[in-house]
């Protein structure tokens, strides 16, 4: 058999190694520069996807924070603001003529003529109007009659009374028969007193036929008119069946103001108490009203107590029956810390408030209300100067829990910046209640711009048409539903 065994290497003679034989091109062997290519694919790779490792736990770490921030309540803290040097309090009021006198007709009969029209100034005495009463006038005149005849009758029994009681003593008369006359005679007398006042009645009434003012003043009705019938003690009957007056005068040279005060108000109520009146048709005036009496009772269907204050009215400016609001202003309580009333938690656990400590944590304390303003009310114990208190709380707020205090916003619900003299309140994140208002800003001297998302020196950044305004926010009218200013936590 042949051997087809390759034939061993041929050795050089000179060094005495075999010839290696020639390896075919392309066949197990990388270039240095395919290599480092391919060393720098995988590293890439390598790093990208580690980088990508990385950002996702960076990022899930950002979502879990943002989560657990998210899910804490956003509430907004304000301090109790000290109590008003003084206590302002605005009623409606009433005023009404120092003197009001409805004049009626006190004999019946057809008004003749009427010499004053409503309007007119009269004094006391002046004539306002005459009525005819010719039934009135036939009763004076039979009146006068039957005082004559009972003059007449009682000079004859004083005539027949002394001729008896001449024959007094003697056998022509008896005793009793002079006391008869002498008693007739007194009878008689009776009858002429009686006579005269009716008479006398009479032309009382015959009086009433000139209707004349009671007082210096204004007439301020005129019912009566030429031919009109009036009844006697009534006045004018309408068709309805109710008396009304001839006229009506009012003395006007000073007023009276009724006010009904409210019985949280009334401890304010003394002889130095004063008040400023406005009147609709007065926009720029005011008028000083003095107190002057007060019912010392509460009326038991709106708890109020009427109390009566004078306005001096020389020039007729104020008139009768007139609307008015009286300004109150009586000595404040600073001493008593004031807080709003959506600030105050009313719970079967009674009155409380919830506090925000150094840790953002709540706490609920109780505290003691006193006088309710309507909107602020007075915090009598249990709350310091210095406390936050939380706004508006959530109605699942429970002791213990923590919280993010976000700023207020300027919008719905939220504290306004009062006067001083105001028992309203501030938001302590920004500044007291007393801290100056500056000009064209709705900002109290010293705080800073509104910040948050979306917001870029005044103008609102975004896309067009999610709410993006490129103008300044002063000239920005919103609604609450619309406003500009981020709601509690940055939200819209």
């Amino acid at each position: 058999m042949n051997d087809h065994r390759p034939a061993p290497p041929k050795q050089d003679a000179q060094n005495g190694q075999a010839d290696e034989a020639p390896v075919a091109p392309g066949r197990g062997h990388v270039s240095p520069k395919a290599r480092l290519i391919l060393t720098l694919l995988v590293g890439g790779a390598l790093a990208l996807a580690c980088g990508g490792i990385a950002w996702r736990h960076i990022n899930y770490d950002k979502v879990v924070r943002a989560t657990a921030e998210a899910a804490l309540p956003h509430v907004q803290v304000i301090t109790p603001a000290p109590g008003p040097e003084t206590r302002k309090l605005d009623l409606p009021a009433n005023i009404a003529a120092w003197y009001q006198a409805p004049i009626y007709a006190q004999v019946s009969g057809y008004v003749k003529m009427w010499y004053k029209d409503i309007g007119a100034h009269v004094h006391a005495g002046d004539l306002l109007a005459e009525i005819d009463t010719p039934g009135l006038d036939a009763q004076y005149a039979a009146a006068t009659a039957n005082l004559d005849v009972a003059l007449a009758r009682y000079k004859l029994a004083q005539i027949t009374a002394r001729r008896w009681k001449a024959l007094e003593g003697t056998q022509a008369v008896s005793q009793q028969e002079v006391d008869v006359q002498a008693a007739n005679a007194e009878a008689e007398q009776a009858q002429v007193e009686a006579a005269r006042h009716e008479m006398e009645r009479f032309k009382a009434l015959e009086g009433f036929k000139r209707i004349v003012a009671p007082f210096d003043g204004i007439v301020t009705a005129r019912m009566a008119d030429v031919g009109d019938y009036v009844n006697a003690g009534r006045g004018d009957v309408g068709s309805s069946g109710n008396a009304t007056e001839l006229f009506s005068v009012a003395d006007v040279h000073a007023m009276r103001v009724f006010v009904a005060v409210p019985q949280d108000y009334a401890d304010v109520i003394s002889p130095r108490l004063t008040a400023t009146l406005s009147l609709p048709q007065f926009p720029r005036r005011v008028f000083e009203a003095r107190y002057l009496a007060t019912a010392t009772a509460f009326s038991p269907n709106t708890r109020t107590v009427n109390t009566e204050l004078t306005v001096d009215n020389p020039d007729g400016e104020l008139w009768p029956n007139s609307y008015a609001t009286a300004h109150f202003e009586a000595p404040g309580t600073p001493g008593v810390l004031i807080l709003p009333e959506g600030a105050v938690i009313f719970r079967a656990q009674g009155t409380q408030v919830a506090l925000v400590d150094s840790t953002d944590r709540v706490h609920l304390v109780p505290v003691q209300v006193g006088t309710i303003y309507g909107t602020t009310m007075e915090i009598l114990s249990g709350l310091k100067p210095d406390d936050r208190v939380v706004n508006n709380p959530p109605a699942g707020l429970l002791n213990g829990d923590k919280v993010r205090i976000v700023p207020g916003t300027r919008g719905y619900n939220f504290p306004v910046y009062p006067p001083a003299t105001t028992g309203l309140l501030a938001p302590s994140a920004v500044v007291p209640a007393s801290a100056p208002m500056m000009q064209g800003d709705a900002r109290p001297a010293g705080v800073p711009p509104m910040s948050g998302p979306g917001l870029r020196h005044g103008h609102l950044s975004g896309p067009p048409g999610h709410g993006r305004h490129d103008g300044p926010r002063d000239n920005v009218r919103a609604m609450p539903e619309e406003r500009f200013v981020p709601e509690a936590g940055g939200q819209r």
